[in-house]
């Protein structure tokens, strides 16, 4: 028997407390100047498995507004930013502009996913092995869905995201 929506409504209140919580402890963690936000992290991290990239292909990966896009861009850019990634013209077409990471922008991306990864690791321990396996198990059934999803409403919606780091 299905369940009901509101014990579906439970589960979500449930999820999304856990989100809170984890969300709490991150902003607990100090953070430098130099840390990316959400959205800038995204960003280093489409451009840590390809590049260059252009503005447009990036902001539909990471599935935010263009304006915002444009305002991650200059806040990562050598140029009076960040200096996590630089950009140049696009040398097929002068109308696009090519975003590559520097070296500053590698070692942040990979800074800040191991502080992540860090975190993640101090959850998982709160478990036994047998209840991480479930865990785990779940967590991909999840992420395949999600991941089948996204790509269903980016095809059809636009940006996926347009929330996605609203506080960058």
């Amino acid at each position: 028997m299905p369940d009901s929506q509101a014990t579906l409504d439970l589960m979500a209140a449930e999820i999304f407390e856990l989100y809170q919580l984890i969300a709490t402890a991150r902003s607990r963690r100090p953070s430098g100047p130099d840390e990316p936000s959400e959205t800038e992290f995204l960003t280093l991290d489409v451009l840590s498995k390809e590049q260059p990239l252009t503005t447009g292909e990036v902001q539909k990966r990471v599935g935010v507004l263009p304006a915002q896009m444009s305002r991650v861009v200059r806040a990562l850019a050598k140029e009076g930013g960040k200096g996590f990634v630089e950009c140049s013209i696009n040398a097929k077409d002068r109308r696009r502009i090519d975003i590559i990471l520097t070296k500053e922008g590698r070692a942040a991306y990979e800074s800040f996913r191991a502080a992540r990864l860090g975190s993640m690791h101090q959850i998982l321990v709160i478990l036994g092995v047998e209840d991480r396996a479930h865990l785990m198990r779940i967590v991909r059934l999840l992420t395949t869905g999600l991941r089948k999803q996204l790509g269903a409403e980016s095809a059809s919606h636009g940006p996926v995201n347009s929330t996605a780091g609203a506080g960058s």
